[in-house]
């Protein structure tokens, strides 16, 4: 039958293969469970899914075993992006499972149970349901399935959010390559509401992605950096499910999610006066720490991915929560990622400072001391063991090259901070192979290279 295994971002298989009926009815039966044990059965079930192919079946599926089993279930009508079923499951009081794979490649679909939270399931959760596979689940009457369109409440919620008076008097021209994905349509009809001209790429549904990862990274966005170069308009995109996002600038130059995340805390600390603290994981940038610390922002830091920014979203009053590959949320909104958010919160921004996004970048550049770098080198070491070893030489070493280590973080693998004060290394187990992933951030090409040199002769 296949090995069912939630992790943050749920279950995830290759489709017609682990991804099958039976699968899919052990999953529902477990995550079932684990809400009757919970909620009881008056707890609403949410459910949506991106373009994948099947997707909408295996939603149909899981919906018929949830009315049977007796629960009230709301299942999108349409495709629908992650961001916007997990806000819909704040606003109903509800659970929610949605089919994606998020931007696994096109064979792959998925399956990801979001709490009445609207947030990523925590371990916790998930290793419940795991239990719950294949017990017995009690069926009571009365369930129902109702057909609903969730995007209509989320625009009402990112209409209280987003000043679109001011993005509208900036009368915008954006480039948007959607990837095929479920954000496409609600971005552009929102873009259209409030007078944002824009050009599209791949806005149909495709559940082929168009033969390629639905990704929104520098690799995949070569056309639209063109455009963006070409036309001197901002550039967006979106993932497959909607939760990630990439901004490219007037100058078809890509953004970090590190700058990002940087350009919006500014943004909603000084120009939204939005108080509280930043979130972010340990593989965050240095620069977005500097630029926090140089404005008295308290910094929470969590291991890497989005469920534990997620968890102290919930803990801590916050300005703004993310993560180094694409993901954040703002005061206000859910402790989820969502993509659509980051591109209309970047729109305000430029719109404020009536500045344009390079010039942003510039500034914040500029405010932190440096420009920064980062990169990643793949150490392949023979065995766990190994992988045990390298890791304890690096949390005993002194110095890196001809940097001395001023400071330690081992909330996630280990991170060393280096005496010139712009330079990081994180160094983090591979889940699945004994492999080190070793991240390096500094202000020059020159010292990265020398870092990767220096931590390779170190821990083989």
């Amino acid at each position: 039958m296949g090995e069912i295994k939630f992790g943050t971002d749920g279950w995830r298989a290759v489709t017609d293969k682990d991804f099958n009926d039976k699968n899919v009815e052990r999953a529902t039966n477990a995550i079932a469970k684990y809400i009757i044990d919970n909620f009881g059965y008056q707890k609403p079930v949410l459910i949506g899914y991106d373009p994948r192919f099947k997707a909408d079946y295996f939603a149909k599926k899981a919906a018929e075993i949830f009315k049977n089993i007796g629960f009230n279930v709301y299942l999108s009508e349409k495709v629908v992006a992650t961001p916007v079923i997990a806000y819909s499951a704040q606003h109903r009081n509800a659970c929610a499972v949605m089919f994606t794979a998020s931007h696994n490649p096109p064979e792959y679909l998925g399956m990801k149970f979001i709490p009445d939270y609207a947030g990523p399931a925590t371990t916790e959760i998930t290793s419940e349901i795991v239990a719950n596979l294949d017990k017995k689940v009690v069926q009571k009457p009365g369930g129902y399935i109702n057909y609903v369109n969730f995007d209509t409440v989320y625009k009402e919620h990112i209409e209280r959010l987003i000043n679109f008076d001011k993005i509208a008097k900036a009368k915008f021209k954006v480039n948007y390559d959607a990837l095929f994905g479920a954000a496409g349509h609600l971005f552009t009809e929102i873009l259209l509401k409030h007078h944002v001209q824009f050009t599209l790429r791949n806005i149909i549904f495709d559940g082929n992605f168009g033969g390629k990862l639905p990704e929104p990274a520098e690799r995949f966005l070569t056309e639209l950096k063109e455009k963006c170069k070409e036309t001197g308009n901002i550039g967006f995109s979106n993932d497959g499910d909607g939760d990630r996002f990439a901004v490219i600038d007037e100058n078809g130059e890509f953004v970090t999610a590190n700058e990002v995340l940087a350009i919006l805390l500014k943004h909603l600390s000084v120009n939204k006066k939005v108080k509280g603290k930043l979130v972010k994981t340990v593989a965050g940038s240095l620069m977005v720490d500097i630029f926090a610390q140089k404005n008295n922002i308290e910094i929470v830091e969590t291991p890497v991915g989005f469920k534990w920014v997620g968890k102290a979203m919930r803990e801590n009053e916050i300005i703004i929560g993310g993560e180094e590959s694409g993901g954040l949320s703002v005061n206000g909104h859910i402790p989820e990622k969502d993509g659509i958010l980051a591109n209309l919160l970047i729109l305000e921004a430029v719109a404020y400072s009536k500045k344009s996004v390079a010039e942003l970048r510039k500034d914040i550049a500029k405010e932190v001391g440096c420009s920064f770098i980062n990169k990643r080198n793949d150490a392949k070491l023979e065995n766990d063991e190994m992988v045990k070893s390298a890791l304890d030489k690096l949390s005993k070493a002194e110095k890196i090259s001809t940097f001395k280590i001023v400071r330690k973080n081992t909330l996630d693998g280990i991170k060393l901070y280096l005496d010139d004060d712009v330079t990081s290394i994180l160094v983090r187990k591979s889940g699945t192979e004994p492999l080190l992933r070793v991240y390096c951030e500094s202000d020059s090409d020159k010292k990265i290279t020398k870092i990767f040199k220096a931590v390779d002769k170190l821990i083989k």
